[in-house]
């Protein structure tokens, strides 16, 4: 297989973004599967009460690997911008960067969730029968996060210089085994929850062998020695700026649905379980939207180094038409399907909870445009360097999760739940729009810079 890159900062805009992501769309699905066929075969197999212990947890695993897939997604958009620009020692410092300071920053985030595990998972209301069991699972994964975020900072560095396919294929043949020893773990060995949360592991493991043995062999853009390491304040300013702004912005949101799941998981198995069930869907249906998000970021990213602004607008323009379209068909799914795919997921037919995971998707989905907006501007506005309004925009979700879990919540059980999200869409994606359209890239002068 020869080893290809590809520049953003040329050829038509939509059709370099489409070829760029529909390999991150493959392997971001194929990492869906991992989670997806936990959820289903812990159901099928060991029943109702584990798919809640693993439901009861699953937002605290969303929560690491959100904020590990955007801090190093920010390192990369940094190693992006030097790609575009042509400066490749400046690459190779900004992937020694990513190295050192990403496995410092998992070193003390995993370490510290590990020891307080069990405060963490009190506080997230996880009933006291299936607490052993959700520990059983969570704490694997947890320690896990190391060979995550190595997958992920493998993956964001190669989509860096324009190869989107690498992952996905050892996402494929990783996803593939995930589903074999998920069966050899549960079944075959008896070990319960666990057993599933060893599967992702060790799948995730092999993901990232095979990823690093291809960049040895064919990617020396990525190669770094020692010389490299010897960062700069300036440099540790400028990775951390970009790395954990996108990583705070993932966990704002991803915190903020943890506090939800505190809600949530005073509400009774069924709701849970619903929950549950109706998030796996509502992650299949907002896939092609991250992965829309997260290729602007590389594509801004590129194009703002090359100062090519003309297709930064260009590139935004279309993904918004692009993100529009799938909102439509999102909508149709929601209103003709949703009940069979909550009670395949679930392995139920429970109608109770089949009619709150149903009830849940019809009435946020109806509003993904809003989402469509709210992903495609914080991703891109992290490419063309504001790391600032993101963050602002996340943070309005946090504080509106908030009260809604501690007061909406409590008067009006799910159904607080299932209307939180699009009230708070509506107030977030509001500074997000104002300051897009107040960004020089867009502004006149701007606009002869880099014309095709």
């Amino acid at each position: 297989m020869k080893p290809k890159t590809r520049s953003l900062t040329e050829g038509n805009p939509l059709k370099v973004i489409i070829l760029f992501a529909i390999p991150i769309f493959f392997g971001n699905l194929f990492q869906i599967l991992y989670s997806l066929v936990d959820t289903k075969i812990v159901g099928s197999t060991l029943g109702e009460s584990a798919l809640a212990s693993v439901g009861s947890v699953s937002t605290l695993y969303n929560l690491l690997t959100g904020f590990f897939n955007g801090l190093t997604l920010g390192f990369s958009v940094i190693v992006a911008r030097h790609y575009g620009s042509g400066d490749e020692k400046a690459l190779k410092k900004s992937v020694a960067s990513a190295i050192l300071l990403g496995f410092t920053t998992a070193a003390v985030v995993i370490v510290s969730v590990a020891v307080f595990l069990r405060p963490i998972l009190m506080l997230l209301h996880v009933p006291a029968e299936q607490m052993e069991a959700s520990y059983s699972y969570i704490v694997v994964l947890v320690w896990g996060m190391f060979i995550t975020f190595s997958y992920n900072l493998c993956a964001n560095l190669l989509r860096a210089i324009g190869d989107s396919l690498t992952p996905l294929i050892f996402l494929i043949i990783s996803a593939v085994t995930n589903v074999v020893l998920d069966y050899c773990f549960i079944l075959g060995f008896d070990m319960g929850v666990a057993g599933a949360a060893y599967a992702t592991a060790i799948s995730q493991l092999l993901s990232v062998t095979l990823c690093l043995i291809r960049i040895c062999r064919s990617f020396p853009i990525l190669h770094v020695s020692r010389e490299h390491f010897k960062l700069e304040g300036k440099q540790v300013i400028m990775m951390y700026q970009s790395g954990l702004s996108m990583g705070l912005m993932s966990s704002l949101v991803n915190f903020g649905t943890v506090t939800l799941q505190t809600g949530i998981n005073t509400l009774g198995n069924q709701i849970i379980v619903a929950h549950a069930a109706a998030r796996k869907v509502f992650e299949i249906w907002m896939l092609p939207v991250s992965v829309l998000g997260s290729t602007m970021a590389t594509y801004c990213g590129q194009n703002y180094g090359a100062m090519r602004y003309d297709r930064i607008r260009k590139g935004m323009k279309s993904v918004l038409l692009l993100g529009t379209c799938w909102s439509g068909v999102v909508f149709i799914l929601t209103h003709t399907i949703s009940q069979y795919l909550v009670s395949f997921i679930a392995s139920t037919k429970n109608e109770e909870i089949i009619y709150w995971g149903t009830t849940y998707l019809k009435v946020d989905m109806s509003f993904i445009i809003v989402t469509v907006l709210i992903v495609i501007l914080r991703n891109s506005m992290q490419g063309f360097g504001d790391c600032v309004t993101p963050i602002f925009s996340s943070f309005i979700e946090l504080v509106g999760k908030l009260v809604f879990t501690f007061v909406v919540v409590k008067r009006f059980g799910y159904w607080g739940i299932i209307f939180t999200e699009p009230v708070i869409w509506f107030v977030m994606v509001i500074p997000l729009i104002v300051m897009t359209l107040r960004n020089p890239i867009f502004s006149r002068k701007k606009a002869l810079i880099g014309e095709d």
